[in-house]
């Protein structure tokens, strides 16, 4: 290891590198950092550098810490970067993610990345190869977190890329530079809010991806004296930020959403993963959007999947299903629209990815495909065909994810114990509060 770190200092030498970054993000989604010399770097991929473990506790008001079992002032854990994962950000900086570790090396159960490489590990041994692309949704503010002028913008509009046409080309020659994939960045339909679309990676190295991702966009936005606003509703009155997630699977011989008999081409695999997917969303979605805020976004008709049921390329379902063919180059997919930016990445992958293989242990039978908005469905149709509204209270989200013996059993008690109780200090602390006062306090919680 001393000789590999050294070898690995003198090559980041020869890039200017002097710093390191590693990151770890909690169960309330905060990004947090430790920074270290370059000469350290043995030190921080292995032993770790020490945390408390309330590091997986602190809440988005920058002073709430949940005090817990296992997450109070005993104790310590450590940090190890992940040194395949190293990328230059420029002006000195290199940037690894990082997993936690209990002092004699074992997991930290508590770890997001470490659950996500789990889930993907049962995955494999299930045979099943998954790969996932991350949509990043952020609005641009003022550094104090005010609204931008946004007198030319339109909806997906040219207007908005020269607006920013600067910012815009930074993004994409530093994401370029550090090695994250952009596939497409373009205007979106709130004001000053743009989306990037990341490609498909294996589930760690795209949350890895995604997290790289925002410290690049939010780095460039400084140089351009402006700040990225990754709430989910940075504005009351306006669309909302997703952190939309597509996920594809395929055996050692297919894929398993095109190929088959089933609706699209699905394989029966794929048709159960979608089952999955669909009978415990519900659960999950105290992981996925489970914040404070994230019940303003959860609206029918904003694009936010606030129906619980599939469709094909129908952006008003929570889970819609997009076929392969010419126009769709990395095949058929599955889009999981709840999810937003509050979350933690990590989780909500492993969230997803293990209702789609429970559904398929489980060979569940897909349900009926809602064709159309799925606001134009009577009542008496949605009620034979069991499609529901996903709950906007927060106080319902968490009790469901808190009672879940599936969630539990694919994140592990101590994961939704921390996520419970981060969201549930937000709502105890803040849920008196005013739609316009909830989203002025938390516009740059999640900022980087």
């Amino acid at each position: 290891m001393a000789a590999m770190a050294a070898n690995r200092v003198a090559d980041l030498k020869t890039h200017d590198v002097s710093t390191i970054l590693g990151t770890v993000v909690n169960p309330a989604g905060l990004t947090h950092a430790k920074t270290i010399p370059v000469h350290r770097i043995g030190a921080f991929a292995d032993p770790g550098f020490g945390a408390s473990p309330v590091w997986h506790v602190f809440a988005i008001d920058q002073t709430g810490i949940v005090v817990g079992p296992g997450t109070g002032v005993v104790g310590d854990r450590r940090i190890r970067i992940d040194l395949d994962e190293l990328h230059l950000l420029g002006d000195g900086f290199a940037w690894a993610p990082g997993s936690f570790f209990d002092q004699d090396g074992s997991p930290d159960p508590l770890c997001s990345r470490g659950t996500l490489r789990r889930i993907e590990e049962r995955l494999a041994t299930a045979g099943y190869i998954a790969q996932v692309g991350h949509e990043m949704e952020f609005v641009l503010v003022a550094p104090d977190g005010s609204a931008l002028p946004s007198h030319l913008w339109a909806q997906y509009g040219l207007a908005g890329v020269l607006e920013f046409e600067g910012f815009v080309r930074d993004v994409i020659e530093a994401a370029a530079s550090a090695g994250v994939m952009i596939e497409q960045f373009h205007p979106e339909y709130g004001a000053n809010q743009f989306e990037i679309s990341l490609a498909p990676r294996t589930p760690v190295a795209a949350a890895d991806a995604l997290v790289l991702a925002r410290i690049v966009v939010g780095r460039v936005a400084r140089r351009h004296g402006v700040r990225v606003s990754l709430s989910p509703v940075p504005f009351t009155g306006s669309v909302g930020s997703g952190a939309h997630q597509h996920f594809s699977l395929q055996t050692s011989d297919e894929p398993v959403f095109s190929g088959g008999d089933g609706p699209g081409g699905m394989t029966p695999a794929g048709q159960a993963a979608i089952a999955g997917l669909l009978a415990g969303l519900a659960d999950a979605h105290g992981v996925l959007s489970g914040s404070i805020l994230s019940g303003l976004r959860m609206q029918p008709g904003h694009w936010s999947g606030a129906t619980l049921c599939w469709g094909t390329e129908n952006r008003e379902a929570a889970v819609r299903f997009l076929t392969g063919g010419p126009g769709n180059p990395h095949g058929a997919n599955v889009e999981v629209k709840i999810v937003d930016p509050s979350a933690n990445p990590y989780f909500a992958s492993a969230a997803i990815l293990g209702l789609a293989l429970d559904g398929i242990e489980r060979s569940l039978p897909l349900p009926e495909e809602v064709t159309v908005d799925p606001a134009e469905l009577s009542d008496e149709r949605r009620r034979a065909a069991g499609i529901t509204t996903l709950p906007t209270d927060q106080a319902s989200v968490l009790a469901a994810l808190d009672r879940s013996a599936l969630l539990r059993g694919i994140l592990g008690d101590a994961a939704v114990d921390a996520i419970v109780a981060v969201r549930r200090y937000e709502h105890d602390t803040y849920g008196s509060r005013t739609d316009d006062e909830l989203a002025e306090t938390f516009r740059l919680a999640w900022s980087v």
